[in-house]
């Protein structure tokens, strides 16, 4: 069955699909084809798109990893993947529009990539997706935030509730918060998808009202059944209602 199925498979409480075109856009997805670990080729983006309209977007800010030891995407190769999206999009005549930054590392290169401004940022706000180690918090956490900051830059903490060395320390999303940092939350985490510790995590945010942003992190078509299965409980519902919500700025 696999491990999606299980978890779709378990007794929820749930209610009518959210109409997820309130959201209008997603924020942090991997459809640039064969760059990173994500869509492999062409023909897979263009599913994974039609599945967005599908499901009610209009827009997607999609997101490759930045990493200097694997990943080593820069700008000019995701703009060159997001221009061959964008004439396969408009050749299929998709009501959807896209757009590309990045899901940066925070490891030593990023820095050296905001000192020299070398960064694909998104919104009026200049907004960066960031990453942390899922093992342990990166010893210059603050530092860098600082210098996001300093830079003109907006951070924004991709997938906030999987770093599992935060789960008995909430105290850190608040230091977050009150270092001007953005948190984004995947929608699968909601369903229980990376395991049940996350998912607690997930509904405490949520019902903290700190998340800014919702993300399918979508990397292949399972991911956008975790999403549909997601919009089905009362948790995202109450999610999507909250007025800090920043999607529909994008």
């Amino acid at each position: 069955m696999g491990i999606f199925g299980s978890i779709f498979s378990r007794k929820e409480t749930l209610v009518d699909p959210a109409d997820l075109s309130v959201l209008h856009t997603d924020l942090h997805s991997h459809l640039i084809p064969g760059i990173d670990d994500g869509s492999p080729d062409l023909v897979t983006t263009m599913i994974l798109l039609t599945k967005f309209i599908d499901l009610g977007y209009k827009k997607v800010i999609t997101t490759p990893h930045i990493m200097s030891d694997y990943y080593r995407n820069t700008p000019e190769i995701i703009n060159h993947g997001l221009s061959i999206v964008r004439e396969e999009i408009s050749r299929n005549n998709l009501p959807i529009e896209i757009e590309a930054a990045a899901e940066y590392n925070l490891e030593p290169n990023f820095e050296e990539l905001l000192k020299t401004k070398n960064i694909l940022s998104f919104g009026s706000e200049n907004y960066v997706l960031f990453e942390l180690s899922f093992f342990e918090e990166p010893p210059k956490l603050s530092e860098t935030i600082w210098l996001m900051r300093d830079q003109g830059y907006t951070p924004v903490l991709a997938h906030v509730e999987r770093y599992a060395y935060w789960h008995n320390d909430l105290d850190k999303y608040e230091e977050m918060v009150n270092r001007g940092v953005k948190l984004q939350l995947n929608i699968g985490s909601v369903t229980g998808a990376y395991g049940p510790e996350v998912r607690n995590v997930a509904n405490q945010l949520i019902k903290d009202k700190v998340i800014d942003f919702v993300g399918s992190d979508c990397h292949h078509e399972q991911h956008l059944d975790m999403l549909l299965y997601a919009s089905k409980m009362p948790i995202f519902h109450q999610l999507i209602s909250q007025q800090q919500l920043l999607n529909t700025s994008l």
